[in-house]
């Protein structure tokens, strides 16, 4: 555990409007007006936001190319008791975006990391979506190409939860149609774009609809797709598959009542159908089951008596 630092300054991740300026918060604002340095990708798209916050700062670039030759200036700044702020050009930083290094940096650096907290495409998107939210996980944008793409799009396939990603205008008719080949045409999804502008637009259908609808219209703008989690595969044993694993087990030395308790557990199935197709097997000549044993499975009082307290009823 890693305690918060009694001196210096503070680095504090400022999320921003990811379209609409109004979605920047009060917070937001003191803060950038408090720091002595805004670190930030794009000096002219900051400044445009500062510009309409009515606020004055130092600028400095940290974008994916320049954050890590960033970090010595920004822990400088701290040691000496300034607060120093992070932003990206749009959303919360560190998610898709810089931030993440220079977090890291100042951390083992022994400085205090806080945020403001706001506006971000996934959380926006997935809540709109009409998919579950009960459980999901972020994939932020799927590897280009090769054998990385193929095993991360097999990844998502299998996914249960809801997951949500992010692809760019130019990528995202290949990317839905990836994820058709390999999820299934009928995977139900959501394309969210422009979130928060004038001409925001949420899809839902199937990723084949999606694929179909993509063709028919020029992707614009920053997409959010959130696609529904894998349905969950219920396997079926029939009757023949346990009675062939219970005289396995027999065959084997194994007492009927161990037999039953193997079987349930390695084909997951409810321990009293087991131990009713156990029961009506024919009971073996020889071995520990033999029938003129006093306790053999059936007899009032053994172990594996419907009516033995060692009987549970999982799975009635």
């Amino acid at each position: 555990m890693t305690a918060r630092a009694s001196v210096g300054g503070t680095l504090v991740l400022v999320a921003t409007p990811i379209g609409n300026l109004g979605d920047l918060p009060p917070r937001a604002v003191e803060v950038l007006r408090g720091v002595a340095l805004v670190c930030c990708e794009d000096t002219r798209r900051t400044g445009k936001l500062l510009h309409h916050a009515g606020v004055s700062a130092r600028m400095a670039v940290a974008n994916e190319h320049t954050e890590a030759a960033r970090v010595a200036e920004v822990v400088e700044l701290l040691g000496a008791g300034h607060d120093v702020a992070l932003v990206t050009d749009a959303g919360t930083p560190g998610i898709s975006d810089p931030g993440e290094r220079l977090v890291r940096a100042v951390v083992d650096a022994g400085f205090a990391v806080s945020a403001v907290p706001g506006p971000a495409a996934l959380v926006m998107a997935l809540v709109v979506s009409g998919l579950d939210t009960t459980r999901f996980v972020f994939e932020g944008f799927l590897p280009r190409s090769g054998g990385e793409r193929t095993s991360r799009l097999a990844e998502v396939a299998a996914e249960r939860r809801t997951v949500v990603l992010y692809e760019a205008p130019h990528r995202v008719v290949r990317t839905v149609a990836d994820l058709r080949d390999t999820c299934g045409p009928d995977r139900r999804v959501a394309l969210a774009r422009e979130l928060t502008k004038l001409h925001e637009e949420v899809w839902r259908g199937t990723l084949d609809e999606a694929a179909a609808h993509l063709d028919a219209t020029e992707p614009r703008g920053e997409y959010v797709i959130v696609l529904a989690g894998a349905a969950r595969v219920v396997a079926t044993t029939d009757d023949d598959a346990i009675r062939a694993a219970l005289r396995d087990e027999l065959e084997a030395g194994a007492t009927r009542r161990d037999a039953v308790a193997t079987v349930t557990a390695e084909l997951g199935v409810a321990r009293r159908r087991v131990y009713d197709l156990a029961t009506a097997l024919p009971r073996p000549t020889t071995g520990p089951d033999r029938p003129d044993r006093p306790d053999s499975p059936g007899s009032p009082g053994s172990p594996d008596s419907p009516d033995s307290p060692d009987m549970d009823d999982h799975g009635r």
